[in-house]
Order: structure tokens, then C-alpha cells, then sequence
């Protein structure tokens, strides 16, 4: 199995490291557009080489697309494009191109008219972390993580199968959906949780340039809500504005209940400061 990987960083390098360990890839060929980072992912055997699009595709029986949203958008129907060229192209296509992004109705309607639609996967794995580039890929970042895998009736049976068969290698629990489904999801497990730790993060460094002392106080707690807030603004910068709708919905609903613990402190209202983190407890439920 010749596995192709277009952007080598924290996700596309960690799914190279299992699938590699793991006996599912025989090679690994990756694409990268930032020379430093095509340098380090081979360097520390991320990839067996690194070569252009084109290439990949053609030399690939999966090409996992791990790039910014809106560089995938254009890239997706590019590979379809490069399948379309090799000799068993059409029905008989043994191919497959799948991604890893975190918003899928702008890429479902970009590949909804092509020829080859039903050599693509929609796949989206939760897991992750804050740190980006090659030097942040690690074994085991799947393991036991849910992975939403979207329109699988608009995909062919084979390809669905070579993608759960990826996700069965790096251990992951899957989940099935349409793309607006997911999007409207994605908003509110994950999109609106980096929103938050962005702003949390502008407000406390505001509030830095007076107290020099405030990180010297910060505690686990800080740490881990805010550590989202260095994530990479090249990959959020696009979800964000791909998943608008949602995001605005789920930032109405959020500046509300923000609003009501704000008027309950201001009021010095302690039954109703109770009564509102009671009822956030039921999280427990759902989060363990």
C-alpha cells in the first residue's frame, strides 16, 4: 500500500507515523508547499520522499489531503483531476482521496459535480493537539478518539472501506453523518471551545500589560482552557470562515449565557450564580 500525504504536519505526520508502525503503509510519499517543513518531515522519516501533487496522486493508492481547509477545497478536486489521467480511470478507478478537515459542506460542494466524486472520503478525526509542523506529530494521537466520516452514499463502497480501514489501523471509534450535520456538530464541540480560548487569551494578555505578575499565578486550570489559543491561525483562520453560520449561532447562544452569569455577579445574586453552574454540571453526563 503506497500511501500519499499532502501536508505534513501535526495531523497528516501523525497519521504517517502509525500507519507506517502499524503495517498498513508499505511507503509513504508526502507533499509539502513549505520547503522547511518538507526538510524536517523527511529528515525524521515522516516520509519516504517528498515530491509535487501531481506525482502523489498518481503514485498513491490513498492521498490523505491534511492542509488548511481552504487550501483543500481546491487541492481535493486537483487529485480527482490526476486519477482522471491514469489508465483505469472512470468506474474502474481503484484510487482513493480522503481528507482530515474540520468543516465539510464548502469541500462536499466543491467535489459534488466531478467525475470522480465517488473515489473522495469525507473524514474528519477529533484528535489533535495545540502545536503544528512535523516536530509535533506523535504516535498514538488517534487512539480511542471518535472520527466522523461524512456522505458516505455519495463515496463508493471500496473507498469508504479503505478509509475505515486507516481509522480501524490508528484505533479510532467511527462515527457517521452528513456534512451540514457535522458542520453544525464541529461548531459546537470544537469550534466554539477555540473561539473562546482565543479570547480568553487577548483578554488576559490586555490585562497583562498592567499586572506584570499574572502568568507568574497562572494555574493548571488557565493553562488548560487557554492552550487552544496557541493554535495555528492558518488552519482556524479558514475553518472559522468556512463554518460562519454555525460559529454565529453557537457565539449568540455562548454571549447569552455569558450575559446571564454577568448580570447574576453583578446582582450579587448567589441563588442564580448557583443555579446557573448547577445546570452546567450536567456536562458530567455527556464528559467524564
Amino acid at each position: 500500500m503506497v500511501v500519499g500525504i499532502i501536508g505534513l504536519g501535526l495531523i497528516g505526520g501523525s497519521m504517517a507515523i502509525d500507519l507506517r508502525r502499524r503495517g498498513f503503509a508499505d511507503e509513504i510519499i508526502g507533499v509539502e508547499a513549505e520547503p522547511v517543513n518538507a526538510a524536517a518531515a523527511l529528515k525524521i522519516g515522516l516520509v519516504d520522499r517528498v515530491t509535487d501533487l501531481k506525482e502523489c496522486a498518481l503514485e498513491s493508492d490513498v492521498v490523505i489531503v491534511a492542509v488548511p481547509v481552504g487550501a483543500a477545497t481546491r487541492l481535493i478536486p486537483e487529485v480527482l483531476d490526476c486519477f482522471s489521467s491514469v489508465s483505469d480511470a472512470g468506474a474502474g478507478c481503484a484510487k482513493v482521496v480522503m481528507d482530515v478537515c474540520s468543516t465539510k459542506e464548502q469541500l462536499a460542494a466543491a467535489v459534488k459535480s466531478h467525475p470522480l466524486r465517488s473515489r473522495y472520503v469525507a473524514s474528519h478525526p477529533m484528535a489533535g493537539t495545540e502545536y503544528s509542523g512535523p516536530w509535533a506529530a506523535l504516535s498514538g494521537l488517534f487512539d480511542g478518539q471518535a472520527c466522523i466520516i461524512c456522505d458516505a452514499e455519495e463515496s463508493s463502497p471500496e473507498a469508504v472501506g479503505a478509509v475505515e480501514r486507516i481509522y480501524d489501523t490508528l484505533n479510532m471509534r467511527m462515527i457517521y453523518m452528513n456534512s451540514s450535520s457535522h458542520d453544525v456538530h464541529t461548531a459546537y464541540v470544537s469550534h466554539i471551545s477555540h473561539i473562546t480560548s482565543f479570547a480568553l487569551a487577548l483578554t488576559v494578555l490586555e490585562k497583562e500589560k498592567d499586572e506584570k505578575h499574572i502568568f507568574d499565578l497562572a494555574s493548571g486550570g488557565f493553562s488548560s482552557t487557554v492552550r487552544l489559543a496557541k493554535s495555528s491561525a492558518d488552519m482556524w483562520t479558514p475553518i472559522l470562515s468556512q463554518n460562519k453560520e454555525n460559529i454565529l449561532h453557537v457565539m449568540d447562544t455562548y454571549i447569552e449565557k455569558m450575559n446571564a452569569f454577568r448580570q447574576a455577579i453583578e446582582q450579587e445574586d448567589e441563588e442564580a450564580i448557583r443555579n446557573l453552574i448547577a445546570e452546567s454540571n450536567r456536562i458530567r453526563r455527556i464528559i467524564r
